[in-house]
Order: structure tokens, then C-alpha cells, then sequence
């Protein structure tokens, strides 16, 4: 249970549960939030994932403190603390941009949140010195912060927001200025702190596979509505609706019709039954590129698979994976993705080539409504 300390802001001895209820901002007419609900579980990385505009941020700054939503509620356990400053809510928070003191060295960096707690200087050198430690900065808390990397400047202001044990953690696109094998790198080293502090972590991206890599469960953002709130495997497998599929890894949507006997068909290939109790306006399949083969000996419709007949469009090789662009009528192209090993390599399809691929049943994906939403 939260309660407050003498000096106003909360207590932070164990990690905290976030609750959010109809949480709406609005600049003029446009939401930047609408309504949200979210119930974010104490000790869970939970990330807010979406595009550009779509209200991640708001939400994250909301939480922080650092905007005041028109209405709603947010609670730490159980503390309302919309009206509370951002300074008394002990939130560890994490920039895009660092925001790291240029004249001070590691350890003073690092040891500020303290020092504006009143933590003396013994105690204060210790902490400072774990915290190093964790984030694998040990001995070099006398350098300057111009003297480090892209990579130690993001481990020092990851030490300077849990430094003074918050039991919440904001971070706000924090990898977003490393290179792409750095910031793999430190994707993998946030999700080992995070399980070593435990402590309730919001984390704001734009990337989906740092979603999809760090994340106990991702919340999709769209609009300033939440558009699915589950865990990696949930929204890439079982995306709730066509924005969460499109955002969501690579995927082509194909309309299908229905029966009256609520069978789903694409252009005469029975695919699905709709899920009992759901009457949509319409329907989608989800073809992922990593869930389709060349069939070498193309049969018709089967229990077990679904095939589509096609044209090879052209096939691209990109490292680690190939793919190649196949067009089952004028208007719509599916994907295939292959390794690049060298048994994978001899299956290639060649451009020109009229092909059969096929769709596991076991990997079919129906969304409801239309795809062009």
C-alpha cells in the first residue's frame, strides 16, 4: 500500500501497480488522449507502443507528472496522484536525449537525485558506487560525460533514474540515438536490469521489435486510444484488429467473404469460421511472410494448409534474411521470407517463376473488419 513520506513524496520500498481510468487530454480539438483505461501490474516492464502522434508520450508524461490531463485518474497503489507534482511522485525517469549534467562527472550525475534527497555523503558514495556497478560502469565515475560513449551515457542516466529507489521507471525512447547493434545490445542488457530491480517499469517506443524483444506486455497505441494491451507473442499472433496487424511485424491482409453459414472464404479457399459470437463488419486474413513455403508439389486446399498460386515479382537478399515479393493476382502481393544459409539459398524462387505457396492452417490469423481501415 502507498502512503507518503516525510518530505511529501512516496514511499519506495516495493515496486507499484499503476492504475489508469478514462484518462483524456486534448490540444483544441484534437485527442491526444481518449478515454483510457490501463492497469499496469507492479514489477511488469509493460511498453506503450504506436506511431508518431499517437498519444504515447502524453500518456508516459502524464504518469510522470510533467503534463495534467483534462480528466481522469492516476494512481500508485492506491494514490491518486494527478495533482501531485512530478518532483513528489519518486518516479525514476529516462530521456530520450539523457538529459545528463555536461559539467559534472559520472558520479555526479549519478548521485544528484540523491543529494536533493538529503542523502548523506557516505551512504550517498555507496549508492552511487552500486549503481555503477549494476549498470557495468564501475570505475569510471570520475570521467566526464563528454569522455563516454552513446552506449555509457545511456547506462548513466539509467543509474541516475534508479539510483534513489523509485518503485516506478519512466523511460521515453531511451535507445532511440544508438546504432542498431548497440542498441540490440542494450535491449537485451535493460530487460536483464529490469528483472534484477523489479521495479514497475513504462517504457515508450516507436520500434517494434524493442517492443516485441523487452516488454512483459506492450500496449498499442493509436489515436490516443489503447488499440490492444497484451503480451508479445498475444499481439503479434493474435492481433485484435487491422492497425494492430499492420504495426505489428510484416503482414499483407486479405478480405474474405462469409456464408450464411458463417464459413470465411478467400476467393473460393475455405480459411476459418468467424469466432463464435462476433459479428463484425467483415473480415480479414493476416498472412505473416515467415508462415509461408514454396510447395514444391503444389496440391489443392487441404486440413492442413492453405495454397496461393503465383508469380515470383522479384526476390531481395538482406543479410541475415531474403524474401521474395509474389503477386497472386493484379492487385495483391504476398511476401515469403527464407534464411540465408546455403540449403536455404537453393530454394530461392526466380523472378518470373509461377509458384505455389502455402499457409499452415495452424498459423492463420483473422482479424475482424475490413482491411483498409
Amino acid at each position: 500500500m502507498a502512503s507518503d513520506n516525510d518530505n511529501g513524496s512516496l514511499d519506495n520500498s516495493t515496486a507499484l501497480p499503476i492504475h489508469i481510468s478514462s484518462l483524456t487530454k486534448k490540444y483544441g480539438d484534437l485527442y491526444a488522449l481518449d478515454s483510457v483505461d490501463l492497469e499496469i501490474k507492479s514489477g511488469e516492464f509493460l511498453t506503450l507502443l504506436g506511431p508518431s502522434g499517437s498519444g504515447k508520450t502524453t500518456l508516459l508524461m502524464a504518469i510522470a507528472g510533467f503534463n495534467r490531463p483534462d480528466s481522469g485518474s492516476i494512481r500508485f497503489g492506491d494514490q491518486e496522484v494527478i495533482l501531485t507534482p512530478p518532483h513528489q511522485r519518486n518516479v525514476g525517469m529516462v530521456f530520450q536525449s539523457y538529459a545528463l549534467f555536461p559539467h559534472m562527472t559520472v558520479a555526479g550525475n549519478v548521485a544528484f537525485p540523491l543529494k536533493l534527497r538529503g542523502i548523506g555523503a557516505q551512504e550517498c558514495e555507496q549508492r552511487v558506487a552500486e549503481a555503477l556497478e549494476t549498470v557495468q560502469l564501475s570505475g569510471l565515475g570520475e570521467r566526464g560525460i563528454d569522455q563516454l560513449s552513446g552506449g555509457q551515457r545511456q547506462r548513466v542516466a539509467l543509474a541516475r533514474a534508479f539510483v534513489f529507489g523509485p518503485r516506478i521507471l519512466l523511460m521515453d525512447e531511451p535507445l532511440s540515438a544508438l546504432d542498431k547493434k548497440l542498441r540490440e545490445r542494450m535491449q537485451i542488457e535493460l530487460k536483464i536490469l529490469h528483472r534484477k530491480l523489479g521495479v514497475t517499469t513504462v517504457y515508450v517506443t516507436h520500434d517494434q521489435r524493442e517492443a516485441l524483444t523487452m516488454s512483459d506486455r506492450i500496449a498499442v497505441i493509436n489515436h490516443g486510444r489503447l488499440a490492444q494491451v497484451d503480451t508479445p507473442e498475444v499481439i503479434y499472433n493474435h492481433p485484435a484488429n487491422a492497425f494492430v496487424a499492420d504495426f505489428i511485424g510484416e503482414s499483407t491482409m486479405l478480405p474474405l467473404d462469409q456464408d450464411q453459414a458463417g464459413n470465411l472464404h478467400y476467393k473460393g479457399s475455405t480459411i476459418a469460421r468467424k469466432p463464435p459470437g462476433d459479428d463484425a463488419d467483415g473480415w480479414s486474413l493476416v498472412v505473416r511472410p515467415e508462415h509461408l513455403s514454396i510447395m514444391a508439389d503444389p496440391k489443392t486446399d487441404n486440413d492442413k494448409t492453405i495454397v496461393f498460386r503465383g508469380k515470383v515479382v522479384e526476390t531481395v537478399f538482406q543479410g541475415e534474411t531474403a524474401f521474395s515479393i509474389i503477386a497472386i493476382d493484379d492487385q495483391t502481393e504476398l511476401q515469403i521470407r527464407f534464411g540465408t544459409g546455403s540449403k536455404a539459398k537453393s530454394g530461392y524462387p526466380q523472378s518470373g517463376a509461377d509458384v505455389s505457396v502455402g499457409l499452415g492452417r495452424d498459423d492463420v490469423i483473422v482479424i475482424p473488419g475490413d482491411q483498409r481501415q
